[in-house]
């Protein structure tokens, strides 16, 4: 028996790297996959993939910095499969990287914290009000280590995750007397579409895994496992927790 047949998944940002892998994962565990993603054309390949192998799957354009984009996502997974069981909110950017904290602009701060905190809170509010009605489910966030440690030149991306971090937890507090469990990955350091061109320059890749202690970067296949854990009956008892994918970075 599969893991989630019959559940229904949405799946933000699930159409590339983290999104992506996650959302073959939970297909190949027999559930219904709504793959929604900014860019519509990739999110349609991304679907057709997943049926091609078996699977069910959707795709949904959706900017997450849009409330009502948000809400048109859950109503549209809910009439396509029925109902909504899990929520993978994943979709987020990287930060432009600014030599000095002053030279951030208001442009670059806005853009990420719309998309990376307030997409997820507008996200949550949707998924929880179906929930409720029917009973439970289980939200998974993606913070970051950013979400818990710090970098040099990336206020906005920091902030946003720390926001992520701290809105994961409280989200757990409200919605658990409902029976939804909210809890959150904080990946490290993970190789997708969002990091690509930087790693190949050379020297870069090796420089960064060389401050990891297991000495390599992850592949998106790793959250994935990671999300499906925490969105599964297994981790029935783990409420509001920011689990660490990182290689051992924020232990140091």
């Amino acid at each position: 028996m599969s893991k989630f047949a019959g559940k229904t998944v949405i799946v933000t940002g699930g159409a590339s790297g983290i999104g992506l892998a996650t959302s073959k994962r939970f297909a190949g565990e027999g559930a219904n996959v709504f793959v929604c993603d900014v860019n519509a054309g990739n999110a349609e390949n991304a679907a057709k993939e997943i049926v091609e192998a078996g699977g069910v799957a959707l795709p949904f354009a959706v900017d997450v910095s849009d409330e009502a984009a948000c809400n048109a996502m859950v109503t549209a997974a809910i009439d396509a499969f029925g109902g909504l069981d899990i929520a993978f909110n994943n979709a987020g950017i990287v930060n432009q990287m600014f030599p000095s904290f002053e030279e951030g602009t208001a442009d670059d701060w806005r853009r990420v914290i719309d998309v990376n905190l307030a997409g997820i809170y507008y996200c949550m509010k949707s998924e929880a009000a179906v929930m409720k009605k029917a009973g439970g489910g289980a939200i998974v966030n993606t913070s970051s280590i950013a979400g818990l440690i710090t970098g040099p030149g990336m206020p906005s991306y920091v902030a946003s995750k720390h926001g992520v971090t701290g809105l994961t937890k409280s989200a757990a507090i409200d919605l658990i007397p409902f029976g939804i469990r909210v809890n959150a990955i904080c990946p490290g350091f993970v190789r997708t579409p969002l990091i690509e061109d930087s790693l190949k320059q050379p020297g870069v890749e090796e420089a960064m895994a060389s401050g990891v202690p297991i000495k390599r970067f992850a592949e998106p296949e790793e959250m994935a496992g990671a999300v499906l854990f925490l969105a599964s009956d297994e981790a029935s008892y783990v409420v509001g927790a920011t689990l660490q994918v990182d290689g051992g970075v924020v232990i140091q």
